[in-house]
């Protein structure tokens, strides 16, 4: 599965938006997606500076997403995640990869890629969308994750490694004297993208995981340094983590839509790059609604199934926009008991540690609906009786408000369902009914 079939599946619904104008990457082609923000799959078709390249951003909206996955709804995307990481399964490899090895450029020089400088302030051009794997000595492990890539110089870039799999692998690289060889993908399809950025135990392969959400149709090839990538990426550098070599990285602005601090960061070394003859780079925008679904999906399906084990039934799990998609959550769930809704709540804290705030709704609140979970807090919501208060916990370090030097936090959990036992009928909202004629008029009145 390729990235270029998902496109097709678009195009034919009409959902992509050719941007034909020519664009610079530095600022330009950010300002687009960011005022179309979750709208069409936006193609740039004219970059200045890098013709025969066409970025795409604006993959995955929530739509698009499931439909990559195959789903009929969002229930359904998060069983079939969950059960694709319970259940991973071995891909083909192939002996080669003849999409991503039509272009081979040697001598690598990333100032021929149309990289994006996305906001002012940032450090400079990022590659945001970068699936990297990489495997132990031994080959028995494998992990495959999404890091952000600072560019510094022709083959030189500064990656963040946050301490999870890829850096245990690098530390492991380091302890044996030796850099960590990586293969840096982008342009792959979005089912590949979420596996990577699903949470699964050290020793899974996060391409096993695609692979079954592929229905077994996932490809991989095998680099001359030993690492691993998707046959049918569009662009596929081969690299390796420097054991000993640091560089700033940062400011970049990250989920939250604040700029990052500047860390010391390992290096990246470039030593070859494979692309498919007029390649489509894909640019996610950083705190736009891609990075914050590709980043927050795979903790909706945690919460739903943590939540799903305390409580009869949960409809609906939504890591909010205003939230960054990441440190709010509202959750609708059908309850038995008033003491329901606060185990919600503190299943939904267990299953995602960064969570900050949670509304936890009855059935009848649409949680993408934030003028409708107001409301439902507004007129079902006691602080003295509903509020949960959990203080001094480990939080996100993303939330510029903790504690920076000890991560702690304070979180809350808000119910805001109807108390049982109370007529239902007074709190819910009047309708008014109408009538086969009343729509006609409102579709002439709307058009």
């Amino acid at each position: 599965m390729s990235l270029r079939t998902f496109l097709q599946e678009c195009r034919a619904k009409g959902e992509v938006l050719e941007v034909h104008e020519p664009l610079s990457p530095r600022y330009e082609i950010a300002a687009i997606v960011k005022a179309l923000d979750g709208g069409p799959l936006l193609a740039f078709t004219n970059v200045e500076g890098h013709p025969g390249f066409t970025v795409i951003s604006n993959l995955c909206n929530r739509d698009r997403l499931l439909r990559a996955l195959g789903a009929s709804d969002v229930a359904d995307a998060y069983r079939r995640l969950l059960s694709a990481a319970e259940r991973p399964s071995e891909p083909v490899v192939r002996s080669s990869g003849p999409e991503a090895e039509e272009v081979v450029m040697e001598r690598p020089d990333l100032a021929k890629l149309p990289i994006l400088t996305h906001y002012e302030g940032d450090a400079g051009p990022y590659i945001t969308s970068a699936v990297i794997s990489a495997r132990s000595s031994d080959g028995r492990v494998e992990n495959v994750s999404v890091h952000r890539l600072l560019v510094l110089g022709r083959d030189r870039m500064a990656i963040r490694l946050v301490p999870r799999h890829l850096y245990r692998l690098w530390q492991e690289a380091r302890e044996e004297g030796r850099d960590l060889p990586v293969a840096i993908s982008i342009g792959v399809h979005p089912a590949v993208i979420l596996a990577s950025t699903t949470p699964v135990p050290f020793g899974v392969s996060e391409f096993s995981v695609a692979n079954t959400l592929l229905n077994g149709r996932l490809e991989l090839v095998e680099c001359e340094n030993g690492a691993r990538a998707p046959a049918h990426a569009e662009i596929i550098m081969e690299a390796v983590i420097k054991a000993d070599e640091m560089a700033p990285e940062g400011p970049l602005v990250d989920i939250t839509g604040t700029h990052d601090v500047v860390r010391q960061q390992p290096v990246v070394r470039v030593q070859r790059i494979l692309m498919r003859e007029r390649p489509y780079y894909h640019a996610i925008l950083p705190a736009g609604v891609e990075h914050r679904l590709l980043m927050g999906f795979p903790r909706e399906a945690e919460i739903w199934r943590a939540v799903s084990k305390v409580v009869p039934r949960v409809l609906a799990v939504n890591l909010t926009v205003g939230g960054c998609g990441w440190l709010h959550a509202v959750v609708a769930i059908e309850k038995n008991v008033d003491g329901d809704a606060k185990n919600a709540i503190m299943a939904a804290f267990a299953a995602h540690p960064s969570l900050k705030h949670v509304v936890v709704v009855d059935p009848d609140i649409d949680v993408y609906d934030p003028e409708q979970v107001e409301w439902a807090i507004a007129t079902r919501f006691q602080a003295d009786k509903d509020l949960v208060v959990v203080r001094n916990v480990r939080g996100s370090s993303l939330d510029p408000s903790a504690d920076q030097a000890t991560g702690l936090t304070t979180k809350l959990g808000l119910d805001a369902t109807v108390p049982l036992g109370r007529d239902r009928k007074a709190f819910q909202r009047a309708g008014i009914p109408i009538s086969e004629r009343v729509e006609a008029l409102l579709r002439r009145l709307r058009a």
